[in-house]
């Protein structure tokens, strides 16, 4: 930018500023002059004659210069405070308090002896306050009225009233660039039916959808509600699809907190919104006190798990957190995504694999852990049906190769992620992992630390998953092969996992394997059918029967395992058998998983 055009901006703004401040301050003179002349009114029963105006201009003018000094003190025309926010209210308290103080005396020693009586000024201050206050409340509904969205904007109900649905309506009421313009409140909750925020009011409950959005010409629907699940979603959407409404969700919160969004960019709802929207509140003081000023290691640190998690273990300021995996690119982009680099020549990342059981001890004894989070696994079923003998090197031995390690340095706490297909299991993957909880509890048993498994199910937008392999169907023209048309599934969201798996590692007791709560199972037939409709696409849904091993619906907790829920109510804790090393069997675990009944089904 040239500097003259620069300069020419600079002083448009102090010019504006001065012109603004002036203004302000003129009528806080004003506001003492009616405030003082008032007072006397009200003290001689309004008698002007009884008035001695020579001593009341003066009273005046030692008010105008007073309010000066005191507006320059308490920051009233230097713009530090928003005008007519609450902050410059507390000022203008202060700063009217305190000129009164001084105006009683002045008035008292000057005055009383020329008819001015001692309580005028502690009648003219409420009047002033109020008369200041009045004028600021004025002039910030003016330059929130010019700031208000355009009557093209689209008009939109707000489900929710509490505190995140107020501030958004303050938000949209103040962005003259919003193309959303804010007509209404909905929410169940009976205490708010008469709430006003900035002239919207709650109109109805979410039953009164319809007769609302008549009523308004609402268009869309703006979700409010920081903590709503998916089922949520989906009767929400399923009401507003029958009236042809959008549904439009806030960015996530932490987004806001760090300024990366604003309120008015609000989005329509997606997939995810409508089967993983499972909000965690983490007790970050117990998190903090195992993870602070601690070396923390991850296995499978490059994948979709495995990233996200040392993202968000990366917030709780570890001494070191070391990112181990086998590849070298994705290790990499998790490196770009924590430290904003892909050098890979510093510590941090650690190029091994889980099966080289030398090399994992050499790491361990020269980085020496503290924590360890174990998300290296292999994971496709349908894979490791073919080749048995890949979960058994990757997910059984080499998750025994990480907890010896990891014994051999005195690793105080180990959280082993494991998958909802090892309750009950019926696959090679759901045996394989059902194996290694058995081991982390028998690892437990021994070292007397806390070792301990979390299992949760489908984790939408990993690589490989439903999601991405649903889209790249869709985009390619179809079809989209579904196993079976009642098939369904527990979803969440990969940092909804990695939320859980921390808080799992606070709360857990060795032992135990911690099962994440999911809501409700997911159609995986109404998924397709959504993103079908969503893609605007004519896409046919072809049937392929399920696979070996697979499972029609899946089980989050086995048959004896419990659902205690003591510290966490999104965290039920389950206890298995342990399994010692020395029964391990390879030749009889393979040749058990090749083993089918009649009926198709895996023999436990």
């Amino acid at each position: 930018m040239p500097q003259d055009t620069q300069q020419r901006k600079l002083a448009s703004r102090f010019a504006f500023f001065v012109r603004s401040y002036s203004l302000l301050y003129f009528g806080d003179c004003m506001a003492w002059a009616v405030g003082i002349i008032g007072a006397l009114f009200l003290r001689f029963d309004f008698m002007s004659t009884l008035i001695n105006w020579f001593w009341v201009l003066v009273l005046v003018l030692i008010a105008a210069v007073l309010q000066f000094l005191g507006g320059w003190v308490f920051w009233l025309y230097r713009g530090r405070y928003e005008i007519g926010g609450f902050d410059e209210v507390r000022a203008l308290v202060l700063n009217v308090s305190v000129l009164t103080i001084l105006m009683v005396f002045i008035a008292y020693v000057l005055a009383f002896a020329h008819g001015i009586p001692r309580s005028t000024m502690i009648i003219a201050a409420p009047i002033t306050f109020s008369l200041m206050a009045g004028m600021r409340y004025i002039l910030r509904l003016e330059a929130e009225r010019a700031l208000k969205p355009g009557q093209s904007a689209e008009k939109a109900l707000l489900y929710g009233a509490g505190y995140l649905g107020n501030q958004t309506v303050k938000r949209l009421l103040t962005d003259s660039n919003s193309t959303v313009l804010p007509v209404g409140f909905l929410d169940d909750d009976p205490q708010k039916r008469n709430l006003e925020v900035r002239g919207v009011r709650v109109l109805g409950t979410l039953r009164d959808l319809a007769q609302v959005a008549s009523q308004t010409h609402a268009t869309s629907v703006i979700v409010c509600i920081g903590d709503a699940d998916a089922a949520f979603m989906r009767q929400l959407d399923a009401a507003a699809e029958e009236l042809g409404l959008k549904v439009l969700v806030l960015p996530p919160t932490d987004q806001l907190l760090r300024n990366s969004s604003t309120v008015a960019d609000v989005r329509e709802l997606s997939i995810e919104d409508l089967i993983g929207r499972y909000p965690v509140r983490l007790e970050t003081d117990s998190i903090a006190q195992y993870l602070q000023d601690r070396v923390v290691l991850v296995t499978g640190a490059g994948g979709s798990i495995g990233s996200e998690l040392c993202r968000q273990l990366s917030r709780f300021a570890p001494r070191e957190l070391i990112l181990l995996d086998r590849d070298e690119t994705t290790l990499q982009q998790t490196q770009i995504s924590i430290s904003g680099h892909g050098l890979l020549d510093t510590r941090d990342v650690v190029l091994a694999d889980i099966r080289d059981a030398d090399a994992l001890k050499i790491i361990f004894e020269e980085r020496r852990p503290e924590v360890v989070f174990h998300a290296a696994a292999l994971k496709h079923l349908p894979m490791l049906e073919q080749y048995p003998d890949e979960a058994w090197k990757t997910n059984v031995l080499g998750t025994l190769n990480v907890l010896q390690a990891a014994e051999s340095v005195g690793v105080s706490t180990f959280v082993n992620i494991s998958t909802d297909k090892a309750a009950n299991p019926t696959s090679v993957l759901g045996h394989s992992k059902r194996v290694a909880e058995k081991l982390t509890a028998w690892m437990a048993e021994q070292t007397g630390e806390r070792y301990l498994s979390v299992r949760f199910g489908n984790v939408i937008g990993s690589r490989g998953s439903m999601l991405p392999t649903f889209r790249a169907l869709i985009d390619a023209g179809g079809p989209v092969t579904i196993t079976h048309p009642e098939v369904t599934r527990f979803f969440m969201t990969i940092p909804e996992a990695c939320q859980l798996v921390i808080q799992a590692g606070a709360i857990g007791r060795r032992g135990e394997v911690l099962i994440l709560d999911m809501g409700e199972p997911v159609s995986i037939l109404e998924v397709a059918q959504r993103m079908i409709a969503q893609s605007g696409k004519n896409i046919e849904i072809v049937y392929t029967g399920l696979r070996h091993g697979e499972k029609l619906h899946e089980e989050l907790v086995a048959e004896g395992e419990g659902d205690e829920r003591p510290f966490h109510p999104k965290i039920t804790h389950a206890h298995v058998d342990t399994l010692s090393p020395t029964r391990l069997d390879h030749g009889g675990w393979v040749a058990r998983m090749n083993l089918t009944t009649e009926a198709g089904e895996r023999v436990q």
